[in-house]
């Protein structure tokens, strides 16, 4: 998908030489995925210390040691 931005040169080329990236496409497709990834663990932390176990379950009886 073909699309036109307006983009800080400043920061596109900060976040290249960061990532050691030579594209500007593939900075920005790098950003855009880090950005998906963080806020995608944002969600995962927030349920901390929502989920109840119950009291007796032990989880070293589940595990298969041989």
């Amino acid at each position: 998908m073909a699309t036109n931005l307006a983009i800080d040169d400043k920061i596109l080329v900060m976040a290249q030489s960061i990532a050691g990236i030579k594209t500007k496409k593939d900075t920005v497709n790098l950003a855009l995925k880090e950005f998906v990834q963080r806020r995608k663990q944002e969600e995962i932390i927030s349920i901390f210390g929502e989920i109840e176990y119950e009291e007796d379950y032990d989880y070293k009886k589940k595990r298969n040691r041989k």
